[in-house]
């Protein structure tokens, strides 16, 4: 009786559509307390020196790091199908974003 598998634990996770088209966003800051971390993400526009933090998601620690361990997965897959993602160096946030320079 101790070998009998226990059935398998199906979770039903629903999509609404509101949430399905995402939230862009090409800043993330990450605090955390002892028992929680926050991530806030933002989306910086050129030219535009104040943003608004489009989404906030409070994790606890354990899903912070499981977290974190399928980030480092899923891009050590895409780096093998696409190539290295190349990492924008230089002090401080790239405030132009990498857009072309205005121009009068």
């Amino acid at each position: 009786m101790a070998d009998q598998q226990k059935p398998e634990k199906k979770i039903n996770i629903e999509l609404g559509e509101d949430v399905a088209s995402g939230t862009y966003s090409n800043l993330a800051i990450i605090t955390h307390s002892n028992t929680e971390f926050v991530v806030d993400f933002i989306r910086l526009m050129p030219g535009v020196p104040k943003a608004k933090v489009k989404s906030r998601v409070i994790l606890t620690p354990q899903h912070a790091k499981r977290l974190m361990k399928a980030l480092k997965d899923n891009i050590a897959k895409f780096e093998s199908i696409h190539g290295p993602i190349k990492e924008i160096e230089g002090p401080g946030l790239p405030m132009n974003l990498g857009g072309p320079a205005a121009q009068a």
